[in-house]
């Protein structure tokens, strides 16, 4: 078992590690055990009573948050002709084709989201290796397979994010930054919640949200109530 400094000891004595907070709580507390000097993502962790092992049991999509994720978003995009001028145009960070592919083959990986035109994936689809177990193979189901790749990179620019759950069932997402207002994050987290619903496979059995836990970057996760998924936002902030 990995062991923690003093101030994340420091944090943890700071609640009940077995409690479930009201999601107004759990932000507040998250907040307050901020550890490092920088400017902590606070994650949202999702456990699901979905058996991922079943494919109509995947689960996986995009959300806009309607907040944003306080921080720049880098997009690469492989396009070619007038829908790399687009793309270039839209605000995108590095555009090209086989030349791009290379680059990334070579070991770059400093971007969050990757979207491509349909025609060049028979370059991107070499990538595949690389591309997925990070998380950013461009994929039609998200819209980051399009030939609207003006749409694509403003939404991504502008916060949307990828979901889907791990090999244990489980959604793993940033909600923002500590910095952020807890009205700002609690936001972000119902509509993470209200598009975990919506999203909710035909073929789930069971309970479908079993747990939820809060924390940031650097600091010990907050149990949070799975049962307070609705009105979240209407309930009042810990002064």
């Amino acid at each position: 078992m990995a062991k923690h400094g003093k101030t994340y000891d420091d944090a943890k004595a700071r609640f009940d590690r077995e409690r479930e907070y009201e999601p107004g709580e759990a932000i507040m507390l998250v907040k307050q055990m901020k550890r490092a000097k920088f400017n902590e993502s606070v994650e949202v962790h999702v456990r699901t009573g979905l058996n991922v092992r079943h494919a109509d049991e995947q689960l996986r999509g995009t959300i806009a948050l309607p907040n944003g994720l306080g921080k720049e978003v880098k997009i690469i995009v492989f396009a070619q002709g007038e829908k790399a001028r687009e793309a270039e145009e839209s605000g995108a960070d590095v555009v090209g084709g086989e030349d791009l592919a290379q680059k990334i083959q070579e070991g770059f990986d400093d971007f969050d989201v990757a979207i491509a035109t349909p025609d060049m994936m028979p370059v991107v689809g070499k990538l595949g290796r690389i591309l997925g177990p990070a998380g950013k193979m461009p994929n039609p189901k998200v819209g980051t397979v399009t030939m609207d790749v003006a749409k694509a990179v403003k939404e991504s620019k502008a916060g949307k994010v990828e979901y889907r759950t791990d090999r244990t069932a489980i959604v793993h997402l940033v909600i923002g930054k500590s910095d952020f207002e807890e009205l700002a994050l609690l936001e972000n987290y119902a509509a993470v919640i209200d598009e975990l619903i919506r999203a909710k496979p035909s073929a789930a059995k069971g309970r479908y949200i079993r747990s939820v836990t809060f924390a940031t970057t650097m600091g010990p996760g907050v149990k949070v109530d799975p049962s307070r998924v609705r009105d979240i936002v209407e309930e009042p902030v810990p002064a």
